[in-house]
């Protein structure tokens, strides 16, 4: 006859983890002696050694008691399945670590490698941090939601940079945010837009937009996404 202390011992765990398998009825609790002690014997140390071997190799507690009553046949069936969903744990959590890895390498958690080349791009033009998170949240949008018109759209607009006219436009209208409504390069910085876009094609245009909704939503106003000069410059294109 042994004390719960030295059984713990026995089975390489804690008093504590003795008495939670108590509560949860997979190990009978023993009578106490004259003084107080429960007292185990040699068959409680099997059945708690069986108990840690399943609970270590992540078997819930809720299942073990079958399992302990359970025959061979059953049992291998049990590990089976139990194993199955090991493995997709094993799945679910390289995937993560995944993510984390892309999320070290800043927007590639967020969007396709082609978008995320393009906010690089951006950002060795010298592209505001503002701008970039507007085109990274829009291209979120429409990703998710249109993962074609997305794919055509970057394509487009990576060869638009490439371009040395429209990059000079891209870079001015950035910096244009923070000019005052009134100011009096706004209204060349317009002119010259619309003659640019008068004089080339966007193949997207003529496209059928996979999602109309997710377009609206994606161009809808986001934090940041206009100030007084954009919107002065809008109305001056728009005319």
């Amino acid at each position: 006859m042994i004390t719960i202390g030295r059984l713990a011992d026995y089975a390489g765990v804690t008093v504590k983890a003795v008495r939670h398998y108590h509560e949860r009825g997979l190990l009978p609790e023993p009578g106490r002696d004259s003084s107080g002690y429960r007292r185990y014997t040699a068959e409680d140390a099997v059945q708690l050694i069986k108990i840690r071997t399943l609970a270590q190799a992540g078997v819930p507690l809720a299942r073990i008691k079958d399992l302990l009553d359970a025959d061979p046949d059953a049992l291998a069936a049990a590990v089976a399945e139990i194993d199955r969903d090991v493995r997709d744990r094993i799945a679910q959590l390289r995937h993560v670590r995944d993510q984390l890895a892309q999320l070290r390498g800043g927007d590639g958690l967020f969007v396709s490698p082609e978008v995320a080349a393009h906010l690089d791009d951006l950002r060795r033009l010298g592209v505001s941090e503002r701008q970039i998170r507007l085109e990274r949240d829009g291209w979120i949008l429409m990703q998710t939601a249109s993962p074609e018109d997305a794919a055509l759209w970057i394509a487009e607009k990576r060869e638009l940079i490439a371009d040395p006219e429209f990059r000079a436009l891209y870079l001015e209208h950035d910096a244009a945010y923070d000019w005052p409504p009134s100011d009096p390069r706004l209204p060349a910085l317009a002119d010259r837009t619309r003659r640019w876009f008068a004089a080339h094609h966007s193949r997207s245009e003529t496209r059928p937009v996979h999602d109309p909704a997710v377009a609206r939503l994606a161009a809808r106003t986001q934090s940041g996404a206009s100030s007084p000069a954009w919107d002065r410059l809008a109305q001056l294109m728009a005319g």
